[in-house]
């Protein structure tokens, strides 16, 4: 393995929780040495009363238009209005609206229901490109669109549908919460305020999010701010980049498809090059 394009030699943190075992493997696939930081597990709402809500109005014929943000959250609503609605009824209802998939897992676990998206979302799948697919394909003025979200409210997407004159239905299904052991993502501030790491993939704006508050508790956001200057930072996507210029950070590089394997594979073969010359460029600031 070329070490040029390669991850050998480097010590990689990577902050993803439920595929964190397959993070690892394609880490050490390229050489690099994992520092596996879980960051988040998803909470469900057992008692979901805005997603059974939801469902009563999208067979009343009250909602024009579904948003469906993510695979999980997806599933995750049909599931939680099971013991009240069949699936069947749930695609019957949805048969009747307009609905938009945000990406291709959404758009899976619709065809498992036997339906097809009206409107399907794609890369880099951002709220602008949800926008854009509206603007170009339906009129949503005056119209009820329900928005399924998926752990944080989108306050960019909500702001620009009522911007359109839409009348907006939020339905939370599960919200992101910090892991029950937080130990390793304090042990992975320290690593990298002490200048331990040399790359840090991020996979899920909730990741940053987290990260600095975990540092603010710990009063290292600052010294985590200066550090991550002097690290690699890989996105997942715009999104993700999005959270991290919310804490005054630039991400050094996004794959060409978000994905966990374009990702690391991008840093194989650029992220060398790339952290080499990021920290020259400090160096001579």
């Amino acid at each position: 393995m070329n070490s040029q394009t390669s991850l050998q030699g480097l010590r990689v943190v990577s902050f993803e929780s439920r595929r964190a075992r397959e993070m690892a493997e394609l880490i050490r696939r390229y050489g690099g040495e994992p520092i596996m930081t879980p960051s988040m597990r998803e909470i469900p709402i057992s008692q979901n009363s805005a997603a059974l809500d939801f469902v009563e109005e999208l067979e009343a014929g009250k909602i024009d238009v579904v948003i469906l943000l993510t695979g999980v959250g997806t599933r995750t609503l049909v599931e939680v209005v099971s013991p009240r609605y069949s699936r069947e009824r749930v695609a019957a209802a949805l048969q009747r609206v307009t609905v938009v998939a945000r990406g291709p897992k959404p758009v899976a676990v619709l065809r498992d229901l036997g339906l097809k998206p009206n409107i399907s979302v794609p890369e880099p799948n951002t709220w602008r490109d949800i926008l854009s697919e509206l603007d170009s394909k339906t009129e949503i003025q005056g119209r009820r669109v329900a928005v399924q979200e998926y752990g944080v409210t989108n306050p960019e997407l909500i702001a620009g549908l009522e911007a359109r004159g839409a009348k907006i239905l939020r339905v939370p299904v599960y919200r992101w919460a910090l892991p029950e052991d937080t130990g390793p993502l304090r042990a992975a501030v320290e690593e990298i305020v002490a200048g331990r790491v040399d790359v840090a993939l991020f996979t899920n704006a909730t990741q940053v999010d987290h990260l600095f508050k975990i540092a603010a508790e710990e009063r290292l956001d600052q010294r985590l701010r200066q550090a991550l200057s002097q690290v690699l930072i890989a996105s997942i996507g715009p999104i993700c980049s999005e959270s991290l210029e919310q804490f005054g950070l630039k991400a050094d590089m996004e794959p060409d498809h978000p994905k966990m394997g374009h990702l690391v594979a991008a840093v194989a073969q650029r992220g060398r090059h790339l952290l080499e010359r990021k920290r020259r460029q400090m160096e001579l600031e």
